[in-house]
Formats: C-alpha cells, sequence, structure tokens
C-alpha cells in the first residue's frame, strides 16, 4: 500500500498534470462562458429561455491527455524506481479517481450556487445542465465522476497499447473502431432501426448513463492492465 501510495505521489511531482492544468481550464471555460452569456442577457431585451453552453465539456476530454502523460512519462521513471506494474497501475488510478472526485465535486457545488442564484443573476447555466441534473445533484455527480474517469481511462488505454505494440497497433485499433461503428450504422439504417434506437437514447437516465460508463471504464481498465504488465518502459 506504502508503494502505490508512492506512486500517487510521484503522479503529483508535477502538478501541473492532474491539478494545475484542468483547474486552468476549469476556470477559463467557466469565466469565457459567463462573459458570454452577460453579453448575451444584457443586449437581448425579450430574452425568455434560459442560457446554456457546452464549454463544460472542456475539463473532462482533458483527462483523455491527462492519461496519456501518467502512462507515457511516469511509467518508465517508475520502473527505474522498482516499482512493480501493479503497483504503478493501482497508484496512476487512485490519483485519477482522486482528481475525478475533486472535479465532481466542483461540477456539483458549481450546479447547486447556480441554481440558488438563477444562474448566477443572468439566467445562465454553466454546472446545471437540465438532463444532467434531472436525478439530482447525486447523479449529476456520478456523471461528472464519470465522464473524466472514462476520458482518462481511453487516454491510458492508448498511451499503454502504443508502449506494448507501438504505433501501428494503435492506429489499427483505431480503424477498426471506426469501421466496427460504420457497420452499426450501416446496419441500423438497413434494418429500419433508427426509431428504436433513437427511443433507447432518450429513455437514459442520469444513473443509467453513469453506470453504463463506469462499465466501459473497469472493462477498459481491466484490459490496459493486462497490456501493461508486458509493456516496455
Amino acid at each position: 500500500m506504502n508503494r502505490t501510495a508512492n506512486v500517487v505521489r510521484m503522479q503529483l511531482i508535477n502538478k501541473k498534470i492532474f491539478v494545475w492544468l484542468p483547474l486552468t481550464i476549469f476556470g477559463a471555460a467557466f469565466a469565457i462562458s459567463l462573459i458570454i452569456y452577460g453579453a448575451i442577457y444584457a443586449s437581448v431585451s425579450d430574452l425568455t429561455d434560459p442560457i446554456y453552453g457546452g464549454a463544460s465539456q472542456a475539463p473532462l476530454w482533458y483527462f483523455a491527455v491527462i492519461g496519456i502523460q501518467a502512462m507515457s512519462l511516469t511509467f518508465p521513471f517508475s520502473q527505474a524506481m522498482s516499482v512493480t506494474r501493479r503497483e504503478f497501475y493501482l497508484g496512476t488510478t487512485l490519483t485519477a479517481l482522486l482528481a475525478s472526485i475533486g472535479l465532481a465535486v466542483l461540477y456539483v457545488i458549481g450546479g447547486l450556487i447556480e441554481k440558488a442564484t438563477d444562474g448566477w443573476g443572468i439566467d445562465g447555466y454553466f454546472f446545471a445542465v437540465p438532463w444532467i441534473w434531472n436525478q439530482g445533484p447525486a447523479a449529476a455527480g456520478l456523471l461528472y465522476f464519470m465522464a473524466p474517469m472514462l476520458t482518462f481511462t481511453i487516454g491510458f488505454f492508448a498511451a499503454t497499447v502504443y508502449k506494448r505494440f507501438g504505433m501501428l497497433t494503435l492506429v489499427l485499433i483505431g480503424i477498426g473502431l471506426a469501421a466496427a461503428i460504420a457497420l452499426a450504422i450501416l446496419g441500423i439504417s438497413l434494418g429500419g432501426g433508427w426509431p428504436a434506437v433513437g427511443r433507447w437514447f432518450t429513455g437514459l437516465t442520469p444513473v443509467a448513463v453513469g453506470g453504463y460508463g463506469l462499465v466501459l471504464v473497469a472493462a477498459l481498465s481491466g484490459v490496459s492492465y493486462a497490456t501493461l504488465r508486458r509493456a516496455i518502459p
């Protein structure tokens, strides 16, 4: 356990990867959104609908970059320090878990403030997106936790495949996924299944999406660990 904690400290030596860059992106996206919301609120006299934007996704997507860097920058150093692959994996995953929880807490607190202030007094919402908050703050927190964990895991998985098999294999996996999606779209179109697909998507709840996402996180994590065991530093 102590060696796993050492990996957490190792990942946080360069705090800008897990802490400062996500917070910078978070703060910049929030500030720019508020400026835009304020401009719309001040310039549109007959505004009746709340103002929403998609900038709140920016810090969540950045966790894919964190996953790549956590593997590619720190893994070689960890092996030189005689850290086992299992300890490196557990420590890195724990670091991502803590960072994702921290980000989710910020989003939930921000959403509660937005609801209490009617969108910062200008009816503009960065955190409290209606569908995400349909089942309350706990469900929103689950979704906001799942999203960075999923993007981190995807980035970590990609970096692990690159370390183990090289760029060609990584590109082939990407092509295979794109081909599978294209074939699925073709099959649904030929079978007239889009209405059913649409009903399934519209019937999803934040808790369901959060749960499905965490299942995918678990699956990708298992594959990543199996690949990491034979990865070359």
